[in-house]
């Protein structure tokens, strides 16, 4: 297993670079202005389980090819813009329906849940992290390399999972102080809808492997 020493410098790694905004930030705060916190906090749930499958292809070495390969790098980032850029017009074009207070429908939490695992699963920034920097922390004499790996993608996961929330929670209570007016509530989701968009454009626009 990876030794005390090397999780503490990369948990201490993970945690100034999550702190840092970026573009799952941005997505988070963009959500949780169009969709309240429950919606917010849905969505870093998803964010969080896609990074499940990027966490397991560089434990088995897949990540270094799909990192190295500019045409696939490039395939998954423009799906991840553009499925962006398609929550954001959708957060626009229902921005008059989300001032509802009241339970969220079984149906719409799945979606929910479902919408920010495609964003997280399609992030190339998080699949290059990975393939540049956990193989830094780990103890190739302990043997065990893709669980050392695992392990560490995990630690990153849950670090990044509580940061998120915590940007959900202060996005989503700005939103249900502005609810009170419903002409406000509607240009604050239309505010959320448009902060997607510039994500998802300016992904696609960065460099192959920035």
């Amino acid at each position: 297993m990876v030794p005390f020493p090397h999780v503490l410098a990369f948990a201490l790694t993970s945690l100034v670079l999550i702190a840092i905004p970026g573009p799952s930030v941005l997505f988070v705060i963009g959500r949780s202005l169009a969709l309240g916190r429950k919606g917010g906090l849905l969505s870093v749930l998803g964010n969080a389980l896609g990074m499940v499958p990027q966490i397991i292809a560089v434990a088995l070495g897949v990540g270094v090819v799909l990192a190295q390969s500019v045409v696939l790098f490039t395939i998954i980032k423009i799906a991840g813009a553009a499925y962006l850029v398609h929550l954001g017009i959708q957060a626009i074009r229902h921005r008059g329906g989300t001032a509802a207070a009241g339970p969220v429908p079984p149906s719409s939490t799945w979606r929910m849940v479902r919408e920010g695992f495609l964003v997280g699963a399609t992030n190339p920034k998080t699949i290059v992290f990975f393939v540049a920097v956990l193989p830094q922390f780990v103890d190739y004499a302990a043997g065990s390399i893709p669980l050392q790996l695992a392990l560490l993608g995990v630690i990153f996961l849950v670090i990044a999972l509580v940061s998120d929330s915590i940007w959900a929670l202060a996005a989503g209570t700005a939103r249900h102080w502005f609810a009170r007016s419903p002409k406000r509530i509607a240009s604050l989701s239309a505010a959320g809808g448009v902060m997607m968009i510039g994500l998802g454009g300016t992904l696609a626009l960065t460099g192959s492997k920035s």
